[in-house]
């Protein structure tokens, strides 16, 4: 067995794949979990992307029925170029197989019939495959479980994702976070770079993107097409609309874009002069969000305690454990619930590290359809210990835990491993219910501008009256 295990809980695409530390797992029994491991859930068809960077097209698969809207994802990026000889091909197949049989979730596969897939699969791939077709055929397998969590990345793949899980981005675009809204048929930013061309252009957050050049943002088939990158110096016209006014036309130059992804949060003054903090959670699957809070709650208090704090988790689909837990810290602390797999369980323990009275502030969170994976794990949480009050629309329901399994050539498995019992509503099964909000507001994000919102219009006047 040439496996490496990194447990993780994610949906990204997934950028955090370096671990604090590896082990070799026994696979004849469930993987133990190592100190200083991480762990990741979310969603990888859901998460923000760079849309200056390249983004993998997507076809549904008519013979899955997934448990999303969200189709079963198939690469297209550049196959690797070293050749995968037969019996390379085959000790991967079998680790990766070995891997799903031993610590996959739900033991009965989704009512698969995992041994039929191991000879089905064999058989094909002893047949003859390039490096390009085997590394489909992993996804295929992989997406067979329907979990739409679990996924499977070539070497390829794994490499883009490791700069950006450290939070350093360098390419040549215009600065923009964004996340695909299919239902619109637009791309809502999320965040916008400093002194970038996007900037430098009028573009602001929740701003969304129609067209580039005339194309539409999104493909036939919901997912971002990869059109705003480009060679640095090029202009490209982009429709850009803000919320509840027209659409506008605008100019932008592309440049190299360098740095780490700014934090969107500001102090919004109600009429009877209460103090509340707003801040932006897109991802937890860059290792520097934590930080960029902990300073976001710093200069938010630095003159004066806030009276409030809104979280905004709406887009937030998930990441890792590492950035999780911290997060956690700033606004609650102990024994938080446990991480369920097979055979066991394991707890959350969290250590407080309040920032200016962040531990005792009151708190909102706001939750909807695109709040996923570690993302609902942390809302949950925070509702479930008494520390937020939820405002907003039910959660979609994806709470598996992935656990991160290197092979032998690069190419990495992330495995739903896990899921969450909380700690005092242990009857809750998120997964089935997602995450219900105390105060169910309807609207998305990306329909408001934030004066507009009525979700974080209702959260302050929650906060109004405390």
């Amino acid at each position: 067995m040439n496996s490496k295990t990194r447990p993780f809980a994610w949906l990204l695409i997934i950028l955090a794949i370096l671990a604090c530390s590896t082990f070799v797992p026994d696979l004849n029994h469930e993987p133990t979990l190592a100190p200083g491991v991480k762990y990741f859930s979310g969603k990888p068809t859901s998460l923000p992307t760079f849309s200056d960077t390249p983004v993998p097209s997507a076809t549904s698969t008519p013979t899955l029925s997934l448990p999303s809207i969200t189709p079963t994802q198939r690469s297209t990026s550049t196959p690797t170029p070293t050749p995968l000889p037969l019996d390379t091909q085959l000790s991967i197949f079998e680790d990766l197989w070995s891997i799903v049989n031993a610590t996959y979730v739900y033991p009965d596969f989704n009512g698969l019939d995992w041994n039929i897939i191991h000879q089905d699969y064999r058989r094909k791939i002893t047949a003859g495959m390039t490096g390009e077709q085997f590394y489909q055929a992993m996804r295929d397998v992989i997406s067979q479980l329907g979990d739409d969590h679990s996924i499977f990345f070539d070497p390829q793949q794994v490499a883009k994702q490791e700069a950006e899980f450290q939070g350093k981005h360098d390419y040549v675009g215009i600065g923009i976070l964004v996340r695909e809204v299919p239902e619109r048929k637009h791309a809502v930013i999320l965040s916008v770079f400093p002194d970038s061309p996007a900037e430098a252009a009028g573009i602001q957050p929740r701003d969304s993107i129609l067209t580039v050049d005339g194309t539409s943002i999104l493909d036939e088939n919901g997912f971002l097409r990869d059109i705003v990158r480009g060679p640095e110096g090029t202009t490209i016209s982009v429709l850009v609309q803000t919320p509840g006014e027209d659409p506008r036309e605008v100019q932008v130059t592309r440049h190299r874009i360098t740095g780490e992804v700014p934090l969107f949060h500001n102090v919004i003054t109600t009429p009877e002069g209460k103090r509340i903090g707003y801040i932006l959670l897109v991802t937890f699957d860059d290792s520097t969000v934590d930080e960029h809070v902990a300073a976001a709650l710093r200069e938010m208090t630095a003159s004066t305690p806030l009276d409030g704090l809104i979280l905004d988790n709406r887009m937030n689909g998930g990441g890792s454990s590492t950035v999780l837990q911290p997060m956690l810290s700033f606004f609650v602390g102990g024994s938080l619930g446990n991480f369920i797999n097979r055979d066991e369980e394991r707890p959350l323990q969290i250590k407080i590290d309040d920032i200016n009275g962040s531990s005792q502030v009151p708190l909102v969170v706001l939750v909807g359809s695109g709040t996923a994976s570690f993302g609902e794990i942390y809302s949950g949480i925070l509702q479930d210990m008494g520390r937020a009050y939820l405002i907003g629309k039910t959660t979609d329901g994806n709470v598996e835990i992935l656990w991160g399994y290197d092979l032998e050539d690069g190419s990495q498995l992330w495995l739903a491993n896990e899921t969450f019992r909380p700690l005092n509503h242990p009857d809750q099964n998120w997964e089935k219910t997602g995450i219900i909000p105390d105060l169910s507001i309807s609207g998305e994000f990306d329909e408001y501008s934030l004066e507009n919102d009525p979700t974080v219009f209702a959260a302050l006047q929650y906060l109004s009256e405390r």
